[in-house]
């Protein structure tokens, strides 16, 4: 399978939200969320609020999707990095566990900083849908698909809904936790 090369202007927009992201983590991270703002978050970034809003809707949303991006490359590597002859389910099972249970360089400072944070934590949720993509086209490519959206109908339920099933048992263990 064949990847296309992104135009100029499809570049200039994926580094662009990458700066706002970054930005925005590094800020939170360096200030506390509560004491970032979107202009700092615009600034830092070297763009205008205005563009800003063109690529996020709070600032919670750009905090947390410097880590969903994080996420979604490492997601896409490790279900890469799975052996041919080890069957698919076992395969994406691996990827996830590894993904969740393996944190990354710039991970803990960022996770705690979500985990503390209740409206991070909120958007943090609603952000992890964002692996389904790379988790998908990863799938396709293993199996030799060119259309990613063929595999949808694959599992039954969304990858969100699956994997809030299959987490389903550690609700009483993080309830007692807080």
């Amino acid at each position: 399978m064949t990847q296309e090369r992104p135009d100029l202007r499809e570049r200039k927009k994926r580094a662009t939200q990458e700066a706002l992201r970054e930005a925005a983590l590094r800020l939170a991270l360096e200030r506390g969320t509560a004491n970032v703002r979107v202009g700092d978050i615009a600034e830092a970034a070297g763009v205008s609020p205005r563009t800003y809003n063109n690529y996020f809707s709070s600032r919670e949303q750009a905090i947390v999707a410097a880590v969903t991006a994080q996420r979604e490359t490492r997601i896409a590597e490790a279900m890469a990095a799975q052996p041919a002859h080890v069957p698919l389910t076992d395969a994406v099972t691996a990827a996830i566990v590894d993904i969740y249970t393996t944190p990354g360089d710039d991970d803990h400072a960022a996770l705690l900083l979500i985990t503390t944070d209740p409206a991070l934590r909120h958007a943090f949720l609603d952000t992890t849908a964002a692996i389904e993509a790379p988790l998908t086209t990863a799938i396709a490519q293993r199996l030799g698909h060119t259309d990613r959206c063929l595999l949808y109908t694959v599992p039954t339920g969304s990858l969100p809904g699956l994997l809030r099933a299959a987490l389903a048992p550690l609700a009483p263990a993080l309830d007692t936790a807080r």
